[in-house]
Formats: C-alpha cells, sequence, structure tokens
C-alpha cells in the first residue's frame, strides 16, 4: 500500500493496517536453504537458513539461547564429516546494514576437499535448545531435516594466503601442521595491542575508561588497498591496512581479546551491551568476521584471548573465591553463559583456517574450570582448533602441571621476563614430551611489563638500556626457536605510548618484525626440519639451558648453533663428514657452506651467528 492509500483510509484502519503490516514484517521464514561463497577446498562456504523472525535482544524466546541451528556436511568419500554450529545472523547482511533482527541463521564450512559435500539441517527450538538443556525443544519444521549437495573445486589461492595451505592443525608434535600442502607453521607476529579489537568503526563499541580509548589506526590507512574490504561507507581501513602491513613485514600471526570488561581496557565485549552477556551484536560480530577472514587471506594466524586476567574470577588470586566479579561469565565456571559465549566464537569464526583458543590471558582459573572449558569446546568446535592457556610466570607450574599428559591443552602460552624464554619453553616442551602429551610451546608475552619489545630507535620511548631490540631478537626470539619452540607473538610494555592498550602503530616495532621475518624466512627457505628437532644445547656445554649459546638439532644429521656475543664454542658430532656455514640473524645473509675440519666453532664476529652444521650427502648416519 502506498502512503498515499493510507492517508486516505480512516484512523482504525491505519491502525489495523499497522498491525497487519507489524505481523507480516515479523513472520518466520519459510526454512529455504541457501548455500554461498567461493565453493572452493579450504574457502568459507555459508549456508543460510530462513528461520524464526528474531532480534538480538529478543529474551522469550531469545534467540541465541532458545533456537539451535547446527548443520552436518559431510564429503561424498564418507570423510571428513562436520557437525557445525550455526549462529543467529539477524538480516543476513547485518555488517552493512547494522540490523539486529531478521530472520537468517547461518553456518559456515571451509571443505577440506573438493568433490560433492552433501548437508543435513537441524533446527531446534526451545528454551535452552542451543546450551544442551533443551530437552523438550521441537523442530523449527520449515527448515529441520532440510537436505541438500553442493560441489566444491581445487582451491586457487597462492601463499600467504592460508588457502593455499589448509587447516593448522595440532597432530601430537610440539609443532603445528597444515593440512592441505603438509607444511609446519612456526610463528612470528603481534601480542599487542590487546585491545586490538577495540576499533571505532566497529558497531556498538565505545570505551568504558577514559584512559583506554577506542583505536582508529589513522597510521595504516595508507596500508589499505583497493579491493580490500570495508564496511558501511567505507569503514574498516585502519584496521584492515595495519592487518596488510604485518603480513608485509612477513608476520603470520596477531592476538586479540574478544572479552576483556572491567579488565584493563575495558573497550571489547562480543555482546549487544556490555553487561548483556545472552545476547550478542550481530553487526558488530559480522564486521569482526570480515576483518577475521582478511586475516587468513593475509596469512596472519588467529590467537584468539578468550578472557582477561581480571574477569576471570581470580581463583588462584590472593584472597579471591568465584563469584565475586560481576563482569565474570558464570564466575569462572562453565554455565550458561560461558557455554554461549565459547558456541558464539566457534559457530561464527570456527571456520577460520589458522587459530588458537587461548582459554585467558594471565587466566588464574582453577584446573577442574579450566578442564570444563577444554572439554565443551571440544565438543562445540567441528574443527578441534588448538587450545593453549597463559598464565603468570610465577604459577606456571601451578596452572600447566595437573594439565600435563591429559590430553587436554595442545600447548602452552607463554609469559616470561625476556632473557628467560629460551629456558622455560625448554622446560615446558620437555615437561610435555616426559608426559606423553608433546604441547606446542610459544613465547607471547615478554617482561618486563613496562617495556616489553621495546620500539626501534628513534622512536618515542627508544630510550632506555634494556632490553634492546637486539636483546629481543637473540634471547626472545631465537632462545624460544632453539629451545623447540613454536614461535613468538610481540608484547608491548604499558610504559610506552604505543603500548598493549593503546597502540595504533605496528611500525613502532618495524625493525624487530624483519628480525622475525628473517627468521621464519631462514627455517622456510634453508628446508629446516624444525618439527623434527629437539633443544640439544648440552651439546655445545650448555646443560642449564643459559642465554650463552643454544644448539637445536636432529642428532646424527643437523645442528644448529647460536652464539648470542659470538664468540666460540665446541660442539660434540659423530663420526662422520659434516659442512659448516654461518647465518647472520640481523641480515638473513649466509656464508658458503665449506668442510667443518675442527668441532671448534668460531663465529665471524662479536655479533650473534647461526652455525648450520649439516652431515654431508652420502655419509652415513
Amino acid at each position: 500500500m502506498s502512503s498515499r492509500q493510507l492517508l486516505a483510509c480512516t484512523p482504525r484502519s491505519v491502525g489495523v493496517l499497522l498491525v497487519l503490516a507489524a505481523a507480516t514484517a515479523a513472520a518466520d521464514g519459510d526454512g529455504s536453504v541457501e548455500v554461498s561463497g567461493e565453493l572452493k577446498q579450504w574457502h568459507k562456504v555459508t549456508l543460510t537458513v530462513d528461520g524464526p523472525q528474531a532480534d538480538e535482544r529478543d529474551t522469550q524466546p531469545n534467540p541465541f539461547t532458545d533456537h539451535a541451528l547446527s548443520v552436518r556436511f559431510r564429503h561424498e568419500s564418507g570423510r571428513p564429516t562436520y557437525n557445525v554450529p550455526g549462529y543467529f545472523a539477524a538480516d543476513g547482511d547485518a555488517a552493512e546494514s547494522s540490523a539486529g533482527s531478521g530472520t537468517k541463521w547461518r553456518a559456515h564450512l571451509a571443505p577440506d576437499k573438493p568433490g560433492v559435500w552433501a548437508y543435513e539441517v537441524s533446527f531446534r527450538t526451545g528454551q535452552g535448545a542451543a546450551l544442551d538443556s533443551g530437552a523438550d525443544a521441537q523442530p523449527f519444521a520449515p527448515a529441520d531435516g532440510k537436505r541438500g549437495r553442493f560441489t566444491v573445486a581445487p582451491t586457487d589461492k597462492p601463499a600467504p594466503d592460508f588457502r593455499a595451505r589448509g587447516r593448522l592443525a595440532y597432530v601430537g608434535r610440539h609443532h603445528l601442521q597444515f593440512q592441505g600442502d603438509k607444511s609446519w607453521f612456526l610463528k612470528a607476529g603481534a601480542d599487542a595491542p590487546e585491545t586490538l579489537l577495540a576499533f571505532a568503526d566497529f558497531d556498538g563499541t565505545r570505551a568504558l575508561k577514559d584512559s583506554v580509548p577506542l583505536k582508529a589506526y589513522r597510521p595504516h590507512l595508507g596500508d589499505w588497498s583497493a579491493g580490500d574490504p570495508t564496511w558501511l561507507g567505507g569503514k574498516g581501513k585502519g584496521l584492515i591496512g595495519a592487518l596488510n602491513y604485518l603480513s608485509g613485514k612477513g608476520m603470520n600471526a596477531v592476538s586479540f581479546l574478544t572479552y576483556n570488561v572491567d579488565g584493563d581496557g575495558s573497550n571489547v565485549w562480543p555482546f549487544v551491551d556490555p553487561r548483556q552477556k545472552l545476547h550478542y551484536d550481530c553487526s558488530k560480530l559480522d564486521q569482526w568476521g570480515i576483518v577475521f577472514d582478511h586475516a587468513t587471506a593475509r596469512g596472519l594466524y588467529l590467537h584468539f584471548k578468550l578472557q582477561e586476567n581480571e574477569i576471570d574470577d581470580n581463583r588462584l588470586g590472593a584472597g579471591r573465591k568465584g563469584g565475586d566479579v560481576p563482569a565474570a561469565l558464570d564466575g569462572g565456571s562453565l554455565g550458561p553463559e560461558r557455554k554461549l559465549y565459547l558456541r558464539e566464537l566457534a559457530a561464527r569464526f570456527g571456520h577460520a583456517l589458522a587459530l588458537n583458543w587461548n582459554l585467558g590471558e594471565e587466566n588464574t582459573q582453577s584446573t577442574d574450570e579450566l578442564t570444563a572449558m577444554v572439554e565443551y569446546l571440544r565438543a562445540t568446535d567441528p574443527y578441534h582448533h588448538p587450545i593453549v592457556v597463559h598464565t603468570f610466570p610465577s604459577q606456571q607450574d601451578e596452572v600447566y602441571r595437573p594439565l600435563l599428559g591429559k590430553q587436554l591443552l595442545n600447548g602452552a602460552s607463554l609469559q616470561n621476563e625476556w632473557d628467560q624464554v629460551h629456558r622455560l619453553t625448554a622446560k615446558w616442551v620437555a615437561a610435555s614430551s616426559e608426559a606423553g602429551d608433546p604441547w606446542v610451546c610459544a613465547n607471547d608475552e615478554q617482561g618486563s611489563a613496562n617495556i616489553g619489545v621495546p620500539p626501534d630507535p628513534g622512536y618515542a620511548d627508544s630510550d632506555h638500556d634494556h632490553p634492546s631490540i637486539d636483546d629481543i631478537r637473540k634471547l626472545t626470539l631465537w632462545g624460544n626457536l632453539m629451545a623447540g619452540g613454536a614461535g613468538v607473538e610481540y608484547y608491548f610494555g604499558y610504559k610506552l605510548a604505543q603500548n598493549d592498550l593503546t597502540a595504533e602503530d605496528w611500525r613502532s616495532r618495524d625493525r624487530s618484525w624483519d628480525f622475525a621475518g628473517i627468521a621464519l624466512n631462514f627455517f622456510r627457505d634453508e628446508q629446516i626440519p624444525f618439527q623434527e628437532m629437539s633443544c640439544h644445547s648440552e651439546l655445545v656445554g650448555n646443560r642449564s639451558r643459559d642465554n650463552s649459546r643454544f644448539c637445536l638439532a636432529k642428532p646424527g644429521e643437523l645442528y644448529l648453533v647460536y652464539l648470542p656475543d659470538g664468540g666460540a664454542t665446541g660442539v660434540e658430532l659423530p663420526d662422520g663428514r659434516f659442512s659448516l656455514s654461518w647465518f647472520n640473524p640481523r641480515t638473513g645473509e649466509s656464508t658458503p657452506g665449506d668442510e667443518l675440519s675442527d668441532p671448534k666453532l668460531s663465529a665471524p664476529d662479536d655479533h650473534d651467528w647461526l652455525a648450520v652444521i649439516r652431515r654431508k650427502r652420502g655419509e652415513p648416519e
């Protein structure tokens, strides 16, 4: 009816028509199913169901707790099969419309194989249906049981796009492996700012503390390129550009909190309101998804830090008891708030090819609470992405040891002083191996808290003694790698201008990214089988794993000896002929290989050098 026709009606009939129009607008969907996206191997495939009409603030029923969409995807060969949780997607275009209501419900698949995939929709509705408590849930008849097929072509993406390499998985080793090209992964990237998602261009995002404002990432606006994603008429360029910069430096990881209300930053939450823990912001999360998908395309591993220390309820903290932190999900336990939070993140973002779920930054939950979270995540995330936990240096034994050998965690996200990285990485690599449950051990935060990884010389706040960017390269980056670690993420100290809460300019650490890129390129270009190597610093006289010299070896075949300050060292080698070359960790250059005639090594100068010792071809081991 046109506005002119409406004006010709009586007031009574206008009221009736408005009621009818509202009822029509609020009608449920017809249950139809649409499959969209690039139908290619490892790409994001989206299945959208036209389902019940809902609003993200509804309570009776709550669209997040009382409607449960899941989709069973199965390859024609019979393997793999994924039971993928779905989520409420408002009008299906919320990133652009900012809508909070609609009839669209979604699930995402990242298909492992080309060929025909079949799907079957399960759609149940009833109180607690999405939280395993909906015993009386009933099918949403128009959609429940719907079946269909679609055909997936091979991927056409080149590296560093992760769609060229496949899903990154824990495979029972100290390093993760891509399931497409079967290559192994070492990481280097940004741990700061932890408030990465406190971005002014995201819907529903505001700062609850004046001291920690929202970000615009203006220094990276020029790094955005034509064809890169935006939303709402050009929003998002600063953060998208920042990811472009990080990837362009050869980095492959980025870290962020997804919930920090009442924490240090108090400006990141996935909900419609910071206190509405059972109602999720559809448009904000769709915009997060645009950023995460772009990170995947740029070869950036997503480090999801699920909660901040201040809101996990501090079970290990002095004098604290569960339930006294209002922002904590279920007082630290696995209740409806925490279950829904994990389900929503897995449903919306679990299709990403390279990510880990970090149970919490500086986590202080009890062993039982952590175990419950892991078990729920395992049951909810169809892709079984790696699960790690981060805790205080002084509490690592208390948090990690009860979890060793339990087949729960896949790794440790280590926080240590910058000059303790080698020893403590080696400690947890060895402890997890001895427990029969090898962990992936990365150094994801470097003390001291006030400095962390400093800015480049000449940048603001660069005038201090220790650590220097050379110290970080030597004892943090190479300290982790030579201990059999999985790599690093760099933390920015809170006393610096570009710090863990307010940083917007990753160029402040430009040289440190260069050094990290040089290290990653070395392991890749020299085809170093780091996944088969382990720390053997005792072979260079360093049984205590101090910072004097490091050795990573595949005994009998390949030895890497790192000398942080040059000098000389002996190395214990078996009988046979070996070649020696020297790699410069500052420039990426190598000396020509020569036959090793003396097991005493002398570095070219008093800077840091890596000796590469290989058994000569044809020599028996």
